[in-house]
């Protein structure tokens, strides 16, 4: 039986071509893009699956509060990992310090490279369960080795054995290779870490490190756990709660507070506010999740309608089968049978089309995705999803198909009634409204984009570049540099920096000034430059004066942004003095000499933070700044800096970034989703005007008859069209006075995420509308002119 309902089946496929096409299209470009966001999202929650023991692994964080504010993230005091240790030991099985991970430059004979690693404690590759491919599993173990990743091993050695042979690290230590790992693949944390370092190390080469041993106040370190089996996370996390607290008392003005953060919330779930866990990447899997499901749901609704609109064609056979005893329920499954077939062969499709995209997926979406031919549940959960797909599209065509009445049809005086297009009309105006909102969040979406890159900066970006000096070869080389690079024509400022132009690395409190409120705690940003770093960024002067070397006070001197001037309530800021408020051992003051625009250095959607920058006594320079020659091209420039760089660093790589692209790196995980979302909604509207096309010519070839008098009674072609397409527009009306509210409410809500977002206007949900309209006329019009501008003898000639 089975057998001949796929005979009938398929041969109902082939007698209607045009129909086919459309149905199996419009669901293959469903299935397609359903199956693509199902392999990202399945990405996404896999992400650090690498660590076996991940469920079990976790990071320090603490929270503190500033004037009712509450912070968090993963910057804990040093003492921190004693404390631990020492009164909480039976909680873990691992504590593990660890430095953020940092470029350095790697040498061995000839070659020299750049890379990003970590300093850890020698437990760290057993606890994040490193696949050690040559070497010891303790690499760390003396103090003068390294552990080697795969790929920076061979970059290194090539096909030589790296054990025993001794590695350069910044022109400084030279340790020995105990141990090559294999890589970390890249949807995991620390895929960026390309080699490992003792901790010992760390504190033998840096004096501040080991200083900071009973320093609390001191956040500069990352602590990394491993639970003891007999434990949970939430148990350990409550226990160790006050411990700061509990063992400083200086904390408690800050209600510090030590948590832990558990490995599998690292990547999905990052974001706090005011010390409470409020989702993070999380939301955009539920996002494509949805816009999967709807896509989805639209080519369904194609396969509903085309097939309910076909009923009369399908209504004598129907009737024949019944009158010869078919039961109701074999006619359903018959049908089912039909959309089974059809979602399979759109699978098949569905398939093509991934593999064929999943490369320019895997581009836009910064993603090494691979098609998962040898995982048993893929093809498991496909199984389902063909199975799910073809009763959701078929099951409301089965169950209306079925239902005619042999009697009525046979005669010839079936009729499908005043409201039999009913669910038809709400199944588009459905399709519809989820197009126009889609529609309105892409658009959205982008205006918010543009309007955070309109922002001013409060530097000029264009034409300045960064070159990180992480070596002692630096050390005290800026004004010869300043002066080579300048004199090069090449350059036409240069400053140094102790964090980079676009980011924050310090933050700074512990201090008193006239007028400071009583139990006010500050918290400043804090930035070591050379006396030239306003010029080489052209940052504007708003109050007071630059720094200058012509003023030897100017090293203790001290530049505030607009948004710290408010901040510390100073009306008249310049000449002003910031003190340490360390009795013990105070640092000199710090004198206000100038006051500078806001320059955004952390996210552009955020206020600028309230930020201070310090004149550099103690060579804290990590990154060279400099503004290129305008007048020359960029090529050439950076030609020449390259040349002069290696006349006086030979043995350090060249790098540089370009301060604009850095700066466009802060907008690429909005405009990635930005990007995706605009092509699944182009998407979506397609397959919802293949579905609207496929029920015009339905419509036209019902009512041709009618055309053909029409036509003979005078009508013009423009009558006819307007008779076809004002039934179609009704509905799009319908959708778009549905969609705009819906949408409003859901982007107003993701809008609200931002302090600094674009304000909602008319305009946007009116293009919205227009664009359906539009969309919608143009579809409809092809098959409307097309039977307007048939002859009507052909339709009546057997009238």
């Amino acid at each position: 039986m089975f057998k001949n309902y796929l005979k009938i089946a398929w041969r109902n496929l082939l007698k209607n071509k045009g129909y086919t096409i459309i149905n199996v299209g419009g669901l293959a470009l469903g299935m397609a893009v359903t199956l693509i966001i199902g392999l990202w999202i399945q990405d996404e929650l896999t992400y650090n699956d690498y660590f076996k023991n991940k469920d079990r692994i976790a990071q320090v964080f603490q929270s503190q509060t500033f004037n009712g504010e509450t912070s968090t993230g993963p910057a804990i005091p040093r003492p921190l990992e004693k404390a631990l240790k020492d009164g909480y030991g039976d909680s873990f099985k691992h504590v593990i310090m660890c430095s953020w991970t940092n470029d350095h430059y790697l040498k061995y004979d000839e070659k020299n490279i750049s890379r990003p690693g970590n300093y850890m404690q020698p437990n760290g590759p057993e606890l994040f369960g490193l696949e050690i491919i040559k070497g010891e599993k303790d690499g760390l173990r003396e103090i003068n080795s390294i552990m080697l990743s795969a790929s920076t091993a061979g970059a290194l050695f090539g096909n030589e054995d790296p054990i025993g042979k001794t590695v350069t690290v910044s022109n400084e230590h030279k340790l020995n290779v105990s141990a090559v790992y294999k890589d970390i693949p890249v949807n995991n944390s620390f895929n960026d870490t390309d080699y490992i370092i003792p901790w010992e190390k760390y504190l033998a080469v840096n004096e501040w490190i080991r200083n900071a041993e009973d320093s609390w106040g001191n956040n500069s370190f990352q602590l990394f756990v491993q639970l003891a089996d007999n434990t949970t996370m939430e148990q350990v996390s409550n226990s160790i709660k006050m411990v700061k607290q509990d063992l400083n008392e200086n904390s408690r003005e800050f209600d510090a507070r030590i948590f832990l953060f558990p490995m599998k919330d690292w990547y999905l779930r990052s974001n706090f506010e005011n010390g409470e866990q409020v989702g993070g990447r999380i939301k955009y899997v539920w996002l494509f999740g949805i816009i999967g499901a709807f896509v989805l749901l639209l080519a369904c609704i194609n396969f509903m309608n085309l097939s309910t609109a076909r009923s009369e064609k399908r209504g004598k056979e129907v009737g024949i089968r019944k009158s010869i005893g078919s039961q109701r329920g074999q006619l359903i499954y018959q049908f089912l049978s039909e959309s089974f077939i059809v979602v399979l062969f759109a699978f098949v499709v569905a398939l093509l089309m991934v593999l064929l995209s999943l490369n320019g997926f895997n581009e836009l979406s910064r993603k090494e995705i691979s098609f998962p031919w040898g995982n048993i549940k893929f093809w498991g959960a496909s199984l389902i999803f063909i199975l799910f797909t073809a009763i959701v599209a078929g099951s409301y065509p089965a169950l209306y198909l079925s239902s005619f009445r042999p009697v009525d049809v046979l005669k010839g005086t079936f009729k499908t009634g005043k409201y039999a297009g009913l669910p038809r009309k709400i199944l588009v105006v459905l399709q519809f409204t989820v197009s126009v909102a889609f529609i309105i969040g892409t658009v959205i979406v982008m205006q918010q984009i543009n309007f955070a890159k309109d922002r001013p900066v409060g530097y000029d970006k264009e034409g300045l570049i960064q070159i990180p000096t992480f070596s002692q070869d630096f050390n005290g080389k800026y004004d010869l540099m300043r002066a080579e690079f300048i004199g090069s024509g090449a350059v036409v400022e240069m400053s140094t920096s102790s964090s980079p132009t676009t980011r924050i690395w310090s933050n700074r409190s512990g201090f008193i000034w006239e007028g400071k409120p009583e139990g006010f705690q500050e918290d400043l940003a804090w930035t070591e430059v050379s006396p030239e770093y306003a010029k080489s960024l052209n940052m504007k002067i708003v109050e007071g004066r630059d720094f200058s070397r012509d003023f030897a006070t100017d090293s203790l001197g001290v530049l505030i942004n607009e948004t710290a001037k408010k901040y510390l309530g100073m009306e008249n800021p310049v000449g002003q003095l910031l003190r340490d408020d360390d009795d013990e051992d105070p640092n000199p003051p710090l004198k206000i000499i100038g006051v500078v625009q806001d320059m955004i250095t952390q996210s552009p959607y955020e206020p600028v933070k309230q930020g201070m920058y310090v004149y550099d006594r103690f060579n804290n320079a990590s990154y060279y700044n400099l503004r290129l020659n305008p007048d020359k091209s960029a090529s050439q420039n950076i030609a020449t800096i390259e040349r002069v760089f290696k006349e006086h660093f030979p043995d350090i790589p060249f790098e540089y970034d370009f301060v604009d692209s850095e700066y466009g790196e802060k907008f690429a995980s909005e405009e990635r989703i930005g990007t995706l979302s605009g092509v699944f909604t182009a998407l979506a509207i397609l397959i919802s005007c293949l579905g609207l096309f496929g029920l015009t010519s339905f419509v036209a070839e019902q009512r041709k008859k009618e055309i053909g008098v029409r036509k003979v009674l005078g009508a013009s072609i423009f009558n006819v069209w307007n008779m076809l397409s004002k039934d179609f527009l009704k509905l799009v009306v319908i959708s778009c006075f549905i969609a705009v509210p819906i949408a409003y409410f859901i982007m107003n809500g993701w809008l609200q995420e931002y302090p600094y977002r674009v304000i909602l206007k008319w305009w946007i949900f009116a293009l919205a509308m227009m664009g359906a309209m539009l969309v919608t006329i143009a579809t409809v019009s092809f098959q409307a002119i097309k039977a307007a501008r048939a002859n009507p003898v052909k339709s009546l000639r057997t009238e």
